[in-house]
């Protein structure tokens, strides 16, 4: 499929955009936040990381069963508005909530809701709106990984004064309200030594819940600009797919409806996916990627921490804060520019370039000391900028638009199962061995993705495609051929 890399997506392209991202957004702030800053108050970073990996895989487990039935959803619209409506009521109830059993709870659904939200349903509506275009798109798209990411110590530091400390006790307060009005208590008995934990820290919690409040309103403007003007095809709202005008109104409606036809009829049921071995090979290192850019991210604070004293470039900048906003810089070229690549030359190209950028990541990160350690993490910015854009890139680029959705609510599960693991085995490398074991992992993991990468070949695909249209009394064509 050729892919065009004009930014030209027409102001309704652009709003999807802005969902999209905003829809990320919400996964990054709901699982990220807590993990990165707050964990101490909460059982520390190895309960809550282990908290996001079982709340990740009870999103993949929904996502895994929907697949089976991916072609029959007739409005993923609608999905993404249930989804959103979910995901903002538990970050909310994430914020307000004292820390406690319920809070656990909380934290594990809004992280389980805003990845379904964030990465799933939405980017089903990026494939079917911009099908040629969508590596230039997600590109774009995921601006909101590094900005939110790098965003969340800043704001958090910055609430940690008298005035967020003020603000951010009505959270809190209103937490215990509602636990009053449903009859239970929403912050059941600590044991003596977390107790006094909580109550030395209670100021700085509360500036900290303040802090996420931008992000959740942007998050709900996000929302309501989706609702009011995305449809679930933009032929339904006269815009274009691609925002290419060539296509007649007349083709535009005939090209909706056979898609819409063929959905119900798709050949790449999930075992016939799975089935593929070239699934596998692009997938896996798509997760690795994921791993590692959002494993690493979740644990920012505790890997750049401790070289803040010591000689080299994380000091001479600040340290921590000022270190975000570098790797946010990095993630937002890096999800730029290997969207142009992925664009050009392919997503099997961007996604073995992005595992050999692990590889240089992890040797520099692996040298002890302030300067290569920064360098390391401005090479992982530039990878966990690309990282998300894969799944639905490949999903787009080796298969039918049809068989999109259906293929994508495999691809996307799969390589978030790998993804769900990565903030508790990093917490653990951290634990044995500091921050030079997480960047050895970083190494061997862009090895294998590479490998695995190269031996993905698309060829393979449109056979298995013929296969299961033969099978099936589908006509043969080339639609699949001279994909890259």
């Amino acid at each position: 499929m050729q892919q065009k890399k004009s930014y030209n997506f027409g102001w309704r392209g652009w709003l999807l955009v802005i969902w999209v991202a905003t829809g990320m957004l919400s996964y990054v702030v709901a699982g990220n936040y807590p993990l990165n800053i707050m964990a101490d108050f909460y059982g520390g970073a190895q309960t809550l990381s282990m908290i996001y990996t079982g709340a990740s895989i009870v999103g993949i487990i929904v996502q895994i069963i929907v697949s089976r039935k991916a072609g029959a959803i007739k409005s993923w619209k609608g999905v993404s508005v249930v989804l959103g409506i979910a995901s903002l009521v538990f970050m909310i109830l994430e914020m307000i909530i004292k820390p406690g059993v319920p809070w656990l709870i909380f934290y594990g659904l809004a992280t389980a809701l805003t990845a379904l939200y964030g990465t799933w349903a939405l980017s089903v509506l990026v494939g079917v709106w911009f099908p040629r275009r969508k590596g230039t798109v997600m590109g774009v798209v995921t601006f909101a990984f590094p900005i939110g990411n790098a965003l969340i110590g800043p704001f958090a530091s910055s609430f940690f004064g008298n005035f967020g400390a003020r603000m951010g006790m009505l959270g809190p307060k209103i937490g215990e309200m509602i636990g009053e009005l449903i009859g239970k208590g929403v912050n059941p008995d600590l044991a003596p030594q977390q107790a006094e934990m909580i109550v030395a820290g209670q100021a700085a919690q509360g500036a900290a819940f303040a802090a996420l409040w931008p992000f959740v309103l942007v998050v709900l403007v996000g929302f309501i600009i989706g609702i009011i003007f995305i449809s679930e095809f933009p032929e339904q709202v006269g815009a274009f797919r691609d925002n290419d005008r060539s296509f007649t109104p007349e083709m535009a409606q005939a090209m909706m409806k056979a898609e819409e036809e063929n959905r119900k009829t798709t050949v790449w049921t999930t075992g016939h996916t799975f089935a593929c071995p070239d699934f596998w090979l692009i997938v896996i290192p798509e997760g690795l990627l994921l791993f590692f850019a959002v494993g690493a991210m979740t644990q920012t604070n505790a890997m750049i921490t401790p070289y803040e004293g010591v000689p080299g470039i994380i000091s001479a900048v600040g340290g921590y804060n000022n270190v975000m906003l570098f790797i946010a810089a990095a993630g937002i070229i890096g999800s730029y520019v290997f969207g142009l690549i992925d664009t050009k030359k392919g997503t099997k190209f961007a996604v073995a370039l992005s595992c050999i950028f692990m590889i240089v990541s992890g040797i520099f990160g692996f040298i002890d000391n302030g300067t290569t350690l920064f360098i390391g993490f401005m090479i992982l910015g530039l990878f966990m900028g690309a990282s998300s854009n894969y799944t639905v890139s490949s999903a787009v680029q080796y298969w039918r638009i049809e068989d999109f959705p259906s293929v994508f609510s495999a691809v996307n599960p799969v390589a978030n199962l790998i993804n769900a693991f990565g903030p508790m085995v990093v917490a653990a490398l951290i634990a044995a061995g500091g921050t030079k074991s997480v960047f050895i992992g970083i190494l061997v993991a862009g090895v294998v993705g590479t490998i695995l990468a190269l031996l993905f070949k698309p060829a393979r695909v449109k056979a298995y495609d013929d296969k299961y249209r033969s099978a099936a009394g589908k006509p043969l064509d080339d639609v699949l051929v001279g994909r890259k």
